[in-house]
C-alpha cells in the first residue's frame, strides 16, 4: 500500500521578532564562524550543545548582536544542527513523532507521522548543503561517498538506519532516507493497542515461539516487518543462546544471552565485505539455539532453510513479500541466487519442511499496520506447497469521515497441524481462540489452498 501525502500546514519557523531573511544570513554566519572550529565535534551532544551556546554568545556579544530570548534560543538549535548536527533535518530526527525522513533534493523533504507522508517546508540552501549533512553523517563511520561510491548504507549512533545516495546516481539531487530507530521498544500490548493484532492471535504467536516453530514475516517496505520481528523475539526464552544477523542493526533483544552480527562493507581496497550469506554460515558455527535474520533477501536463504531443517528449530526472519504465497515464491528465488543448480520441486521441499508459519504484516491506506494473515505452511501436494490460513483481517469499508480502513481480524476456524507441537511446550490453546464451529466447510476449503 502506497502511503497517504500529505502537506503540513503550519509554520516550522517559530514567530518571532526577527525577520525570516535576516534570521536566516545571521544563522548562516555563526555556523560560518563556527564550522572551522568544530572539526572534532560530531554529534548533537549536550557537550556539543554546550560549547555551540558559549561561542555563539561570545560572537554575539562581540558584534553587539541583542536578541529576544525566543530568537537566541531557535538561533542557537539551528545554528547548533549546522555546526555540530544534521542540518534542516535536525528538529524532525529529535521529533518523537516522525518515524522517517525522507530528502529529495535540496529542495522538497518529506516526513512519515502515523504511516502518512507529509511534505515539509524544510529546505536546504543547495545541493552542497545536503552533501555537507551527508558526510557529516558518514564521516565518523569511517565510510566515504563520492563519484565512485556515488551510494551508502550507514547507522546513526541512535540506531537510526540511513539511506544516501547522489550523481549521477540519483538525478533529483543529493537524496537521504533516515528510518529513525524507536526510542522505546513496543511491545505486545502496544501492538494489540494499536489494533495491529488481537490477543487471541498474540497469544498464539507467544506459543509458536516459545514452541520453537520457524516463522517467516512477510510484508512490503515500511509495514512493520522489523517492529513484529522485534516483539516475536520477546517470546523466546531468557536462557536460550540467541545469534541475530542484520544488514544494519535495528533488532531490540532484551534477552542477556545475545550474540549481534552486522555486515561490513569492502574497503576502499576491496577487501573486508562481510555479506549476510557470510554472517548466516558463521553463525551456524557458534552453537546458536536461536537465529534471528532481520532480513533474507538473497543466497542466505538457501543457509537459513538447511539450517532450520537440521536442529536449528525456533529460528525468525522477514523477507518482502505481499502475501503468504508470494513469500514462497520469494523464498524460491532466493534460494536459486545461492548459485547451486536445484531442481524447483526440491527447493519447495525444502521450504515446506523448513518453514512452520508464515505471519503477513500490511501497511494499509490509512497508515496502520497490522497483521493481515497468519499461515500455516502444511507440506507439499504433488508440486505445491500447501498453505492454510489461520487468522485473517478482513477488510470492511473505509470511513469517509477519517479514511480509516474499518475491519475485523478472525480466526479461520482451522486448528494448525502442528498443534500437538504446543500442546508438547505446554501451550493447551482453546477451541475458541481458532473459532472452531465459526466457519462453515465450504469457508475452511476456501482458505486451504
Amino acid at each position: 500500500m502506497n502511503a497517504t501525502v500529505e502537506v503540513e500546514t503550519h509554520s516550522e519557523t517559530a514567530a518571532s521578532g526577527m525577520p525570516p531573511e535576516r534570521f536566516g544570513k545571521l544563522s548562516e554566519w555563526l555556523a560560518a564562524q563556527l564550522q572551522t572550529r568544530a572539526a572534532d565535534r560530531m554529534g548533537y551532544t549536550p557537550a556539543n550543545l554546550v560549547w555551540v551556546q558559549e561561542q555563539c554568545q561570545k560572537l554575539l556579544a562581540h558584534h553587539s548582536v541583542n536578541l529576544v530570548n525566543g530568537d537566541l534560543a531557535r538561533l542557537l538549535e539551528t545554528v547548533a544542527d549546522e555546526v555540530v548536527g544534521y542540518g534542516p533535518i535536525g528538529p524532525s530526527l529529535r521529533d518523537p513523532t516522525v518515524s522517517e525522513v525522507m530528502v529529495n533534493g535540496s529542495d522538497l523533504v518529506y516526513v512519515e507521522r502515523d504511516g502518512r507522508l507529509i511534505e515539509t517546508h524544510i529546505r536546504f540552501r543547495d545541493d552542497d548543503h545536503v552533501l555537507r549533512v551527508i558526510e557529516r553523517i558518514v564521516k565518523p563511520l569511517g565510510r566515504t561517498i563520492d563519484r565512485r561510491r556515488p551510494l551508502v548504507d550507514a547507522r546513526l549512533p541512535d540506531g537510526s538506519r540511513v539511506n544516501a545516495i547522489i550523481p549521477p546516481a540519483a538525478l533529483n539531487g543529493p537524496t537521504i532516507t533516515i528510518r529513525k530507530f524507536p526510542a522505546r521498544r513496543l511491545s505486545v500490548q502496544d501492538l494489540i493497542r494499536f489494533g495491529s493484532l488481537t490477543q487471541h492471535m498474540a497469544d498464539f504467536l507467544q506459543a509458536c515461539v516459545a514452541a520453537r516453530l520457524n516463522v517467516v514475516v512477510a510484508g512490503g517496505t515500511g509495514s512493520g516487518k522489523t517492529t513484529l520481528l522485534n516483539v516475536l523475539s520477546s517470546f523466546i526464552p531468557e536462557h536460550e543462546r540467541i545469534v541475530t544477523v542484520e544488514d544494519s542493526a535495528e533488532l531490540q533483544l532484551q534477552q542477556k544471552h545475545v550474540v549481534r552480527l552486522e555486515t561490513a562493507p569492502e574497503l576502499p581496497d576491496g577487501t573486508g565485505r562481510v555479506t549476510i550469506r557470510d554472517l548466516v554460515i558463521n553463525a551456524l558455527r557458534m552453537r546458536p539455539e536461536r537465529i534471528v535474520v532481520g532480513e533474507c533477501r538473497g543466497g542466505e536463504a538457501l543457509d537459513m532453510l538447511q539450517a532450520m531443517n537440521t536442529g536449528h528449530d525456533g529460528s525468525l526472519t522477514t523477507v518482502h513479500a505481499n502475501s503468504p504465497r508470494d513469500a514462497i515464491s520469494r523464498l524460491e528465488t532466493m534460494v536459486l541466487m545461492a548459485g547451486f543448480e536445484l531442481p524447483v520441486r526440491v527447493v519447495r521441499q525444502q521450504i515446506a519442511s523448513a518453514i512452520d508459519l508464515i505471519v503477513q504484516q500490511e501497511r494499509l491506506s490509512d497508515g496502520s499496520r497490522k497483521i493481515t494473515r497468519i499461515t500455516e505452511v502444511q507440506g507439499m501436494e504433488g508440486e505445491n506447497v500447501v498453505l492454510s490460513d489461520i487468522f485473517l483481517f478482513q477488510a470492511v469499508a473505509v470511513s469517509t469521515d477519517t479514511g480509516k480502513v474499518e475491519g475485523e481480524m478472525k480466526p479461520t476456524g482451522i486448528r494448525p497441524n502442528f498443534s500437538p507441537r504446543l500442546q508438547a511446550a505446554g501451550f493447551k490453546l482453546s477451541g475458541e481462540m481458532f473459532g472452531a464451529g465459526t466457519m462453515g466447510p465450504a469457508v475452511k476449503q476456501a482458505q486451504r489452498r
